[in-house]
C-alpha cells in the first residue's frame, strides 16, 4: 500500500486543530478557575502541629512553641511577622528568647524548624506539589499564600519551583496578616478570578471562615490526603499521577477501558490490575497516556470519522515512525498497530512513552543562557539529520507525491483558506497571486516533517541531546527548504504571540540565542549546503501556511464551531499575513534587481501580483454565512499603503532609465506618473 501524498493529512490540519478541546470548567459541571494553597499548614506541616513530639523528645514543656507564637494577641510574634514587622531572622530569634522565658530553659528553634518541619515536609509537600501541577495542567490557575519562613541563612524552607504557582502572595511583604480579608481579595485580583471561582486550601479554621464570608469554597487541611480527596469532587478530576504534558481526558473522548486492557495484555503478555488513561494537553489528535502496569504507553487513535478526505492517516504514521525508527531517527519506540475497529471503533498504534522535556518557550527559560546555543545548535543538528536520509535505505520512497511539492501544498492551503475565510485579507489574496509566480524552479527531495519545531522536540533533561521528535503526521516527501522555514518563523514572530510565542524583538545577545541567520547557517553547516537565493519566498510560503491555520482556528471561522483552547483572534491571521506579503516583497525587490533592463516591462510586474481575476473580484463574493456585509469593491491597495514598495520599483526604473506613460496618449520621450491601474496590478 502507498504512503504517499503529501496532502493526505495536511489537507484538515486546520480542522484538527479546530477540534482541540476547549479547557472550560462549566463544560465539566463546575466553574472553579482557582485554587490557592497556605503555604503553613498545607505545603508545609503546621509547627504548632509537629512540636508536640519535638518538645518532649527535647524534654521541653509541651506547648512552649506555640505558647510563645500566638501569644501576644494582636502583637504575637507570629502576627508581627506576617505583618512584616519582624523579619525572619528576628522572628527566630524573638521566639527562641520567649520560648526561654516561659520554660526557663534554651530552646533550640532552628533547630526545631530544620530537622522536625523538614522531616514532616518530605511527606507532606511532594502530595501537594503534585495536586498543584494536576490543577494547572488542566488550566486552571494556582496561587501560594506564603510567609517567606526563611532560616537564619537565608533559605527558604519551601524547595519548591514556583513556576508550580501562577501566583504567589507574601503576606509579611504586602503587610496584610491573615485572617484580614484584604489578603484574600489581592490573591484573587493577582489571579482574575471571581471568590466564588476558586477555592482555598488552609488549616486554620479562623482563615478559612473569613475566606467563605468573602464567597471562596474552602477545603480543611487537617489530613492532607483527606483534603486532596475533598479537592477532588469538587472540581473533577484527579490530583495523583501526574505525567508532563497530560490532563485527564475530556467528556466525548473516553475509550472503552476494558477491551484496551484485553488488547493491551494480549500483544504485550502482562497482566496487571486495571490501566489508567490520560489525554495529552499539546495534541490535537485523540492521543492518549496508557498506565499499563509499570509501563507508560502512547496510544494515538484515528479520528471517526478520519481527519482527511484521503483516508485514515494513523496506519500511515505508524509505518513512518516504524521506517524512521529504523533508519536511527530518534523517535518514540512503536510497538504495535491495531486496524480491528471492534477494539476502540478505529484504527490506533501504540509507542513507548518517551521522557523528557518538551520546551514550550522558544527562549529557552529553564535552561542556562550559556547553553541556550547548544540546545539550538541540538535542534538544527536533528533537523538536518532527517533531511540526509537515504531515502532507499530508509524504505520511504512510497511517500513521494508525483508532482510539485510546493505547488501542491499551495494548491491545499490555499483551497484550505478558501473553505474558512470569513473576510477578505487583502495581503492573502496578493499572496495567493503572488506565491505561484515564484515557485522555485528546482527543488530538493528529503523527508519532511512537515511541522517541525521546538514544542516538538523531547530534550534529556540536562543536557542538549533531543531523545525524540513528535508530530510526524504531516510527513511526506518534499523540498527540506519548507521545514527549515517553518522551523524559523519563531524568530519573526512576537514574545506574547497568542497562537504561537517567537522571540521578534527580543535580546537575542542577552538571550544568548543564536539569531535567524545563524541559525540557518548551523543547519545549513550540518548538511554541507548553502541557504538559497530565494530563502525569502521560503518564508513567505511558511507564514501563508500559519496564516491559513490561524484563520481556521479563531472563533466563527465555520458556522457551529466551538471556541477551541487556543482560540485566536481574526487579527492574528491578518498579523502573520501581513508578515508573509513583507518577505514577499523582499523577494520581489530581489528578483527584481536581477533582471535586465531589456525584461522589465516584458513581464507585467509579475514579479509582484498576477493579473485578471484579482481586480475583477468584490468582497462580497467571499463574504462566509453570517458575517457582516461589506461593501462591493475592488480589491485594490492604493498607492499610499504600498510602503514604498511602489515607490522604490519607481525610482529602480527611473535610474534605468525606464519611463511610464500612457500608450497611445503621450509621447514615449515624456516622463509620466506610474498610472494608477499599473500601481494596482504591483500589489
Amino acid at each position: 500500500m502507498s504512503l504517499s501524498s503529501a496532502a493526505r493529512a495536511q489537507n484538515l490540519l486546520c480542522a484538527g486543530i479546530r477540534r482541540l478541546p476547549l479547557i472550560q470548567q462549566h463544560s465539566r459541571g463546575f466553574s472553579y478557575k482557582a485554587v490557592v494553597f497556605e503555604e503553613s499548614g498545607v505545603l508545609l506541616p503546621a509547627p504548632h502541629r509537629t512540636a508536640t513530639d519535638w518538645e518532649a523528645w527535647s524534654c521541653i514543656p509541651a506547648g512552649t512553641i506555640q505558647q510563645a507564637a500566638l501569644s501576644g494577641g494582636e502583637s504575637s510574634l507570629s502576627l508581627q511577622y506576617s505583618r512584616g514587622e519582624l523579619t525572619a531572622v528576628e522572628f527566630l530569634q524573638e521566639l527562641g528568647q520567649q520560648c526561654f522565658e516561659i520554660a526557663n530553659v534554651r530552646v533550640p528553634v532552628h533547630s526545631f524548624l530544620w530537622d522536625l518541619i523538614r522531616k514532616e515536609m518530605r511527606k507532606q509537600l511532594p502530595i501537594m506539589a503534585e495536586a498543584a501541577q494536576c490543577i494547572r495542567a488542566e488550566g486552571l490557575k494556582t496561587a501560594l499564600l506564603s510567609h517567606s519562613l526563611c532560616l537564619g541563612d537565608g533559605e527558604r524552607f519551601l524547595p519548591l519551583d514556583q513556576q508550580h504557582f501562577d501566583v504567589m502572595v507574601e503576606s509579611h511583604q504586602e503587610g496584610v496578616p491573615r485572617p484580614n480579608p484584604g489578603i484574600y481579595k489581592l490573591c484573587l485580583e493577582r489571579l482574575g478570578v471571581q471568590p466564588q471561582e476558586s477555592i482555598l486550601l488552609d488549616s486554620s479554621s479562623q482563615n478559612l471562615k473569613v475566606a467563605a464570608q468573602l464567597g471562596m469554597k474552602t477545603v480543611k487541611v487537617d489530613d492532607p490526603a483527606a483534603a486532596l480527596k475533598e479537592l477532588e469532587t469538587h472540581l473533577g478530576f484527579p490530583l495523583q499521577g501526574f505525567v508532563p504534558y497530560t490532563r485527564s481526558v475530556r467528556p466525548g473522548m473516553e475509550i472503552p477501558k476494558d477491551r484496551l486492557q484485553k488488547y493491551l495484555e494480549d500483544v504485550l503478555g502482562a497482566h496487571p490490575t486495571g490501566i489508567a488513561l490520560l489525554a495529552f494537553s499539546y495534541e490535537s489528535t485523540r492521543s492518549y497516556l496508557v498506565k499499563f502496569g509499570g509501563r507508560l504507553l502512547v496510544l494515538k487513535k484515528e479520528e471517526e470519522p478520519p481527519d482527511g478526505p484521503s483516508g485514515p492517516s494513523v496506519p500511515r504514521e505508524y509505518r513512518i515512525l516504524k521506517a524512521l525508527a529504523e533508519a536511527g531517527v530518534p523517535v518514540p519506540p512503536v510497538l504495535a498497530l491495531c486496524e480491528d475497529r471492534s477494539i476502540l471503533g478505529t484504527p490506533f498504534f501504540l509507542l513507548e512513552h518517551c521522557a523528557g522535556h518538551i520546551h514550550r518557550a522558544v527562549s529557552l527559560p529553564t535552561v542556562l543562557p550559556r547553553r541556550r546555543r547548544a540546545w539550538y545548535g541540538a535542534m538544527a543538528n536533528i533537523l538536518a539529520r532527517i533531511h540526509s536520509l537515504d531515502l532507499g535505505a530508509a524504505k520511504l520512497q512510497d511517500l513521494r507525491e508525483h508532482g510539485n511539492y510546493i505547488q501542491q501544498q499551495f494548491e491545499t492551503w490555499t483551497k484550505q483558506y478558501r473553505a474558512v475565510e470569513t473576510h477578505v485579507i487583502p495581503a492573502m489574496e496578493r499572496l495567493i497571486q503572488w506565491l505561484p509566480l515564484h515557485f522555485p524552479e528546482s527543488q530538493k527531495t528529503t523527508v519532511v516533517h512537515g511541522d517541525f519545531r521546538m514544542d516538538h522536540l523531547v530534550f534529556h533533561p540536562d543536557r542538549p541531546e533531543v531523545l525524540a521528535v513528535l508530530g510526524w503526521k504531516f510527513a511526506t516527501l518534499g523540498d527540506p527548504l519548507c521545514d527549515l522555514a517553518n522551523n524559523c518563523m519563531s524568530f519573526f514572530l512576537p514574545a506574547h504571540f497568542g497562537a504561537r510565542r517567537g522571540l521578534r524583538k527580543c535580546d537575542l545577545g542577552h538571550l544568548e540565542i543564536p539569531t535567524a541567520e545563524e541559525y540557518s547557517q548551523m543547519y545549513c553547516g550540518h548538511r554541507g549546503v548553502e541557504l538559497p537565493e530565494n530563502w525569502n519566498f521560503y518564508l513567505a510560503f511558511a507564514f501563508f501556511r500559519l496564516a491559513v491555520m490561524l484563520q481556521g482556528r479563531h472563533p466563527g471561522s465555520l458556522a457551529g464551531e466551538e471556541p477551541t483552547r487556543a482560540a485566536v483572534s481574526p487579527k492574528d491571521a491578518e498579523f502573520v499575513a501581513d508578515l508573509a506579503w513583507d518577505f514577499a516583497v523582499k523577494e520581489g525587490f530581489r528578483v527584481f534587481e536581477k533582471l535586465p533592463p531589456t525584461k522589465l516591462l516584458l513581464r507585467h510586474s509579475s514579479t509582484w501580483a498576477g493579473q485578471g481575476p484579482l481586480l475583477g473580484r468584490s468582497y462580497s463574493t467571499w463574504a462566509r454565512p453570517g458575517a457582516a456585509p461589506v461593501p462591493r469593491a475592488p480589491l485594490v491597495t492604493p498607492p499610499s499603503s504600498l510602503v514604498g514598495m511602489a515607490p522604490g520599483l519607481c525610482c529602480k526604473m527611473e535610474n534605468m532609465g525606464i519611463q511610464w506613460g500612457f500608450p497611445g496618449s503621450h509621447s514615449r520621450g515624456t516622463a509620466h506618473p506610474l498610472p494608477e491601474l499599473q500601481v494596482r496590478h504591483l500589489c
